[in-house]
C-alpha cells in the first residue's frame, strides 16, 4: 500500500499533537503543589488535579508537599541563667501554605526550620532558671511557637507547634533537686503539723473560756436567786413577821448541820465562845420545828431527828 505525501504529514502531524498533549498534560496529586518556570524563570502554580502547561517551553519546577510535616530536633546542651547545663530535644510541625514562597525564597527548607528552631530553643531556655525550665514547660513550648513561627513566615510556611519533649539535667543536678524537694516535703509536714497544734490549742481555750462563762453564769443565777430570798425575807421583816427570818435562819442553819452530819470526822463540833451568842439566836428554831412536827404528825424518833446537835461552847 502506497502512502502519498498528504498522509505522511498528517501522520507526523497527528504524532506531534500527541507528543505535546503527553508533555504538556501534568496530573498534579493531592496534598501537592507543583511550580512552573517557563525559561527558568517561575510563572505559576499547579494545583492537585489535570493541568495543561506548554511543552518544551514551560517544566516543573519545584514539588512541594502542602500537608503538614513534622521535623524531629535533635537533642543539643543549653545553659540556663542560673548556669545549670542541660540536654533538650524537641519536636516541631509546619506547613508549606505558599509553594513558591517556600520553593524561592529559601534554600533547604527543612533545614532552615531545624536551625531556627534549635537555634530560638537556646534563647528561649537559656534566659530562665532550671526551677522556671522545668515547671513551665507549656509557656516555653507557647513562645518557641510565637517566635519561630514570626521567623519562618515570610517563607511561605505555617509553624503550628513546636513541643519539648525531654529536658535531662545531669545526675548530680538530679540528685540535689531530689534533696531539696525532700527537704520542702518535710517542712510542710512540720508546717501542717504546727497548724494542726495550734488549732487544738485554739479550741481547747474556746473550750475552757466557753466552761468557765458557763460556771460564772450558774453562779450568776444562783446569787440572784439567794438575793432574792433574802429581799423576801427583808420584806417580810419589814412588815413585822419576824417567823419570816426564823425561817430563813433555820433553814440555813439545818443546810449547815447536814453538811457536817455527812462528814468523815467527828460528829462533835467544837465552837468558840463567841458563837454562843449566834446560837442564842436560834432560839426560835425549836418553836418553828414543834409547829411543823405537829402539822405533819412526825412521830418521836423523827422529831429527835430533827433537833439540832448539842454545840459546846469553848474558850477560844
Amino acid at each position: 500500500m502506497d502512502f502519498s505525501g498528504f498522509d505522511i504529514a498528517v501522520g507526523a502531524l497527528a504524532l506531534l499533537v500527541l507528543v505535546l498533549l503527553i508533555k504538556g498534560i501534568r496530573t498534579i496529586p493531592q496534598g501537592y503543589n507543583y511550580t512552573v518556570e517557563r525559561f527558568g524563570r517561575y510563572t505559576k502554580t499547579l494545583s492537585p488535579g489535570l493541568n495543561f502547561i506548554f511543552p518544551f517551553v514551560d517544566r516543573i519546577g519545584a514539588k512541594m508537599n502542602m500537608m503538614e510535616q513534622v521535623l524531629d530536633v535533635p537533642s543539643q546542651e543549653i545553659i540556663t541563667r542560673d548556669n545549670a547545663i542541660v540536654g533538650v530535644d524537641g519536636i516541631a510541625f509546619y506547613q508549606i501554605l505558599n509553594a513558591a514562597q517556600a520553593a524561592y525564597q529559601v534554600a533547604g527548607l527543612q533545614n532552615a526550620i531545624l536551625n531556627l528552631t534549635m537555634t530560638n530553643i537556646r534563647t528561649v531556655m537559656g534566659s530562665m532558671d532550671l526551677d522556671e525550665l522545668l515547671s513551665n514547660r507549656d509557656a516555653i513550648n507557647e513562645r518557641l511557637l510565637r517566635v519561630v513561627d514570626e521567623a519562618a513566615h515570610p517563607w511561605g510556611i505555617k509553624i503550628t507547634r513546636v513541643e519539648i519533649k525531654d529536658i535531662n539535667p545531669p545526675a548530680n543536678l538530679i540528685e540535689s533537686m531530689g534533696r531539696q524537694m525532700t527537704a520542702e516535703r518535710n517542712k510542710r509536714a512540720q508546717i501542717l503539723a504546727a497548724e494542726g497544734l495550734k488549732q487544738s490549742q485554739i479550741l481547747e481555750a474556746e473550750g475552757r473560756k466557753e466552761a468557765a462563762f458557763r460556771d460564772a453564769e450558774a453562779r450568776e443565777r444562783s446569787a440572784e436567786a439567794e438575793a432574792r430570798a433574802t429581799q423576801v425575807v427583808s420584806e417580810a421583816i419589814s412588815k413585822g413577821d419576824v417567823q419570816a427570818l426564823n425561817y430563813f435562819v433555820a433553814q440555813k442553819y439545818t443546810e449547815a448541820l447536814g453538811k457536817i452530819g455527812t462528814a468523815t470526822n467527828s460528829k462533835i463540833v467544837l465552837m468558840p465562845f463567841e458563837a454562843s451568842s449566834l446560837i442564842g439566836s436560834l432560839g426560835g428554831i425549836g418553836e418553828i420545828a414543834k409547829e411543823v412536827f405537829r402539822s405533819e404528825g412526825m412521830t418521836g424518833a423523827q422529831r429527835q431527828a430533827a433537833r439540832p446537835p448539842v454545840v459546846r461552847p469553848t474558850d477560844n
